[in-house]
């Protein structure tokens, strides 16, 4: 009887495992519509890019003068054209930018109008313009101002080197120097029509690109040792009176500076290799490519004699008289090398 139990329960525990099912519970997700990602808000206030003729311009200028910032975009846009995609300007332009050019370097041609045409146009030297000397109101363009012409060479102006890549070099048709008998260079004067023309160019650039007045320089300023050009027949103070361009000193810092000179000797001090290495140091703290060593070698009377080009162009015997001395302080003083 018992075994007959143990049999029978056994069926009805063999029935129940076969007819139970592994049954789980299934929740079911609600179905959301497709989202594209949302793009970027575009400011209302963002200037706009501008097409003409097919091609792109961006004509404000986006920088902040106020935190010394020259942050800027402007001018045509030269843009990437990848196969099958599309480059938008949507954003254009980003802050994180700011211009190639940095600085405006003049020269003297040292040939005819000719010639000079032919030699910046057809042969390894260029420049980003040509003054003639025909008295007209024509300025040539050479370079694109985006890029680099071959006009400053082996430079250097305080921090900068090879200054190609942060320049725009304008050529001034101009004879050049000769020497006289006594070893002395006489340079050739500037016409009135070709001094406006380098002003108005010189000034439209510099506001434009906010080039500062310490980066608008001669080719001998950049290559003291090498270049004499524009020389001291340019009116670098006629620019800085009458069109607010470029380096001058003012004559009241000069005179005091002067008045100090002269009360402590100069002529005596000038044999002493202690006060070279004062005048060295302070031409290279203003921007001369020049190793202070005290001794009044080739490299020192070249960057004083074009010193004197820039500044004193009555004396550029290349020694750094009283007055040059006093002029040199000045400019430290007013123009510091931050």
């Amino acid at each position: 009887m018992r075994k007959t139990l143990s049999i029978i329960s056994l069926g009805f525990l063999i029935i129940s495992c076969g007819t139970q099912k592994n049954t789980q519970t299934v929740v079911a997700k609600p179905t959301l519509p497709k989202v594209s990602p949302a793009k970027p808000v575009v400011s209302d206030q963002k200037p706009k890019v501008q097409r003409e003729h097919g091609v792109d311009f961006f004509k404000d200028n986006i920088a902040d003068v106020s935190k010394n910032d020259n942050t800027a975009s402007y001018g045509s846009i030269v843009s990437a054209n990848p196969a099958t995609y599309k480059v938008v300007k949507t954003f254009y332009p980003s802050v994180g930018q700011n211009f190639r050019q940095k600085y405006i370097i003049l020269h003297y041609t040292a040939l005819d109008d000719d010639k000079s045409v032919m030699v910046l146009t057809q042969q390894s030297v260029s420049a980003h313009y040509l003054v003639n000397d025909l008295g007209d109101n024509e300025i040539y363009q050479l370079v694109d101002e985006n890029k680099r012409a071959y006009h400053a060479g082996i430079s250097a102006w305080r921090k900068d080197k090879m200054l190609n890549d942060t320049s725009i070099g304008i050529e001034i048709v101009n004879a050049g120097y000769k020497t006289d008998a006594s070893g002395t260079k006489i340079f050739p004067e500037y016409s009135d029509a070709q001094v406006r023309k380098v002003a108005a160019l010189v000034k439209d650039l510099a506001n434009r690109y906010m080039v500062p007045a310490t980066n608008i320089l001669g080719h001998s300023d950049i290559a003291p040792t090498r270049k004499q050009d524009p020389g001291p027949k340019f009116p670098w103070k006629k620019l800085y009176d009458e069109y607010q361009v470029g380096m001058w000193y003012d004559e009241g810092t000069k005179q005091n500076f002067y008045d100090s000179a002269v009360l402590e000797d100069y002529a005596m001090q000038m044999s002493v290799p202690s006060f070279l290495f004062k005048i060295q140091t302070a031409l290279r703290d203003f921007g001369y490519d020049l190793n202070p060593n005290g001794a009044y070698d080739d490299a020192t009377k070249k960057t004083i004699e074009t010193f004197q080009y820039h500044f004193r162009p009555q004396n550029y015997s290349g020694m750094m008289d009283a007055e040059t001395w006093a002029i040199l302080q000045a400019l430290d003083q007013k123009y510091p090398n931050k």
